[in-house]
């Protein structure tokens, strides 16, 4: 009985870097994948990397998947080893095909090399599937352009691999290779999706919840941290550093002195102006936001124009060209969709008719009716800091 042995991990974008760089990025995406592994409780003896290729050493099956989460992981295959010789591969696959392959059925040989052989992938590819085809005595038959079976061969320098399978992984750079960004959270669908899609680009993130209390109350914060816990999972090699700040008197500054169909705009300014100081206390690169061209009434171009005028760092917003089923469709696939859609009381500051098209000259003289600096300052002596 032959026993799967080894999971192969493949990345995609990676392989474009430098050799200098690819080299970084691969020690970054080996340390991570180790972390998910100890985060899912997976046994495994090593993880190694070769050229365009990593390699958990396990036998553990669950490690397939565990593996696939990680972030720069394009694919994994659990697969089986073996010498590097035409004959061994050859009879690593008819062992491996004779409890794979029904009588009746097609079958495909998938082969490729790496490294200095006196064969080709073609010699591998014949070999193995007449070894197949022997095997069952003439009960199965060769198509190699829509198989029902495909049987996979890599032929590396020390170690040939065989394997039927592959798992999808989730894609993108290695965590933690892209610098730090403050995720604005509001515990609303698209906000976390928002910080996991910078996740998969390789940023760390600093989730901030502005909390809007006494306009919301206790089950709106209990989304958001929710959804935070859920993003720390994708995230097991590092601790998040959660600020929550308060945002309540900002609010009611709006409500008393300003036009209120511009609260939406101006909240979002100050929202802003908070996540830059928690920007510059923890030496990040940028702000994320959930913000979609047009979702809702505040998230129109003239408004998000006036939103950031004068903001002097980026603002990043990964979910600007999505709607809202492709946003959904993804909190459900990484797991934040159920907290996101708890009931919750909504915000109570928000206007009947917001503005859709505030311009940038009259947000400016609803800012001068308020003392900016001094709620960014109150804001700021009250938040708080955790490591979840």
């Amino acid at each position: 009985m032959i026993l799967q042995d080894i999971i192969i991990v493949r990345y995609d974008e990676l392989a474009l870097k430098s050799k200098k760089v690819r080299s970084r990025f691969e020690q970054v995406i080996v340390k991570n994948i180790k972390a998910m592994l100890d985060s899912d409780g997976c046994s495994y003896s090593d993880v190694s990397r070769e050229m365009g290729r990593i390699f958990i050493h396990t036998g553990d099956a669950s490690a397939v998947e565990s593996a696939a989460k990680v972030f720069g992981v394009v694919s994994t295959s659990p697969a089986y080893t073996c010498e590097p010789t035409l004959e061994s591969t050859a009879g690593l696959c008819a062992e491996l095909a004779e409890g794979f392959i029904q009588k009746g059925e097609s079958f495909g040989i998938r082969a490729r090399r790496a490294g200095i052989h006196d064969f080709t992938s073609r010699d591998v590819g014949v070999a193995c599937g007449d070894a197949v085809y022997k095997k069952f005595n003439g009960t199965i038959s060769v198509n190699l352009t829509n198989p029902d079976r495909e049987i996979f061969v890599e032929v590396r320098q020390k170690k040939a691999y065989v394997f039927t399978e592959s798992v999808k992984g989730v894609g993108g750079l290695p965590l933690g290779t892209q610098g730090k960004m403050v995720a604005l959270i509001s515990g609303g669908i698209d906000s976390p999706v928002a910080a996991w899609m910078m996740m998969k680009r390789g940023c760390d993130i600093i989730p901030l919840y502005l909390n809007n209390e006494p306009f919301s109350d206790e089950t709106t914060r209990e989304r958001a941290m929710e959804c935070i816990d859920i993003l720390q999972k994708w995230s097991p090699h590092k601790k998040f550093t959660v600020y929550e700040a308060p945002h309540g008197d900002s609010l009611l500054a709006f409500l008393e002195k300003c036009n209120n169909r511009l609260n939406c705009v101006l909240c979002r300014r100050m929202m802003y102006r908070v996540a830059f100081e928690v920007l510059e206390l923890e030496g990040a690169h940028g702000i994320i936001t959930g913000a979609s061209l047009g979702q809702v009434a505040s998230q129109t171009s003239q408004n998000m124009l006036s939103e950031m005028y004068g903001m002097e760092y980026p603002i990043y917003h990964p979910l600007i060209g999505m709607d809202k089923l492709e946003i959904t469709n993804i909190a459900r696939r990484i797991g934040t969709f159920e907290p996101s859609t708890k009931p919750a009381t909504c915000c109570l500051a928000v206007p009947e008719y917001p503005s859709t098209a505030a311009k940038i000259d009259e947000v400016v003289k609803a800012e001068a009716k308020i003392d900016v600096p001094s709620l960014v300052d109150s804001s700021m002596k009250n938040i708080k800091k955790s490591v979840r």
